[in-house]
Order: structure tokens, then sequence, then C-alpha cells
């Protein structure tokens, strides 16, 4: 049964989403980022399990996960995945990035084993990548996509607290702190993600 709000008091074509994802870190960049308009539900709210991702790119794997999250919840559903990749490790590790150094792998090891291999690497840029999906349902033949590139080099050595994922090794191009060492605000403005949604949320108003 779809449980979708009939509120048309918003500008944006979705008055509710449910975002399908159970990264905490992920999940607070996206409430901030997102219309305050859209109600919005993460995936735990429903007890549902991030599935198999069996794509061979950000946006399949996006894809996949947000038809179905809608497929269970009968709402209309966000999907984000994203992702570093380093041009000297052919685009590595890609959409492997959270599990580059094992299923189970903390951002801590992922970063330590991407350091390891970049040892004696002179050439280190990189970008982080984001594809970002709306299915208005689950088999949605037109979903709403927007994607976003940063980009930037690996430093030699962790720097910084905030952020997740490999932010301590990511200096993003015309900086001098890494992603990590930004605030929450400047990082929205200039992370992949924040240029995914800000494609995004034009789309939304003007659906």
């Amino acid at each position: 049964m779809n449980s979708r709000s009939n509120d048309n008091t918003s500008n944006y074509s979705f008055s509710e989403l449910v975002i399908a994802s159970s990264n905490s870190h992920k999940l607070a960049e996206l409430r901030m980022l997102l219309p305050d308009e859209i109600r919005l539900h993460d995936q735990s709210e429903f007890d549902l399990q991030t599935p198999e991702e069996t794509g061979l790119t950000f946006l399949e794997n996006a894809l996949l996960k947000a038809r179905f999250a809608s497929r269970a919840t009968g709402l209309a559903a966000l999907a984000d995945d994203s992702g570093l990749a380093v041009a000297c490790l052919n685009g590595a590790p890609g959409i492997y990035s959270s599990r580059y150094a094992g299923e189970k792998a903390s951002d801590l090891e992922n970063c330590d084993k991407l350091l390891e291999r970049m040892s004696l690497e002179k050439h280190r840029h990189a970008h982080f990548h984001c594809s970002i999906v709306i299915v208005r349902h689950w088999q949605d033949p037109d979903p709403i996509i927007a994607q976003g590139r940063w980009h930037g080099e690996i430093t030699t050595q962790k720097q910084g607290s905030n952020g997740f994922g490999y932010d301590p090794l990511f200096l993003p191009d015309q900086l001098s702190q890494t992603a990590a060492q930004l605030d929450a605000v400047t990082k929205a403005d200039l992370s992949h993600r924040g240029r995914a949604l800000t494609q995004l949320k034009a789309w939304l108003v003007n659906e």
C-alpha cells in the first residue's frame, strides 16, 4: 500500500521519500542538503537492509538500492552510490570503496590500504563520484538521475577528523585542507554529493 502524502503545499513534486541507506554519515549529509519540505525516512524505519550491490557502476548500484526500497515500502525512494576513483589505480577503489580492505572493513582500514597501495605513486590525482537517483515507484522507467564529481589528490597521510570514508586522505583542488578538515557546510557546498543534490533539487522543482 502506498503511504505517500497528498500534501501539495510544497514546491517539490515529492512530499515524502525513503532514503535507501544505512550509512549514518551519508544520511546526515543527505538530510542536511535535501529541502526541509520533503518528509524523509531512512530505510531502518522499515527494518530494511541494503541489498547486495551487484552493479558495475555507481549509477547501477544506486538504481538497484532505490528500486528495492521503493518496492518494500510503497514510497518514492532516493538512493545514493558514491566512492573514490584514483587515476593511477585505474579508477579503484571505485564501486568497492566501502569494502576496499574487505567486506567488513572500517574507514580506517580502507584508508590504510589505499595509503599502502599508493606508497610509491607520484601521480595522485583522484576524484569522488556520486550518483543519486529517485524512483517514483519501484518499476519507474524514467528515474530522476543526478551525478557529481569532486576532484583532488590523495595525500600521503591522514589529516582531519571530520567527515567519513576517505575524507582524511582527499585534498580537494585549490584547497589546503583535506575533506576531513572542512566544516560540514563548506563540504556540502563543494562535495560530489552536494553537487549531485543541487542538480536533483532543480529536477524536483520542475517535476
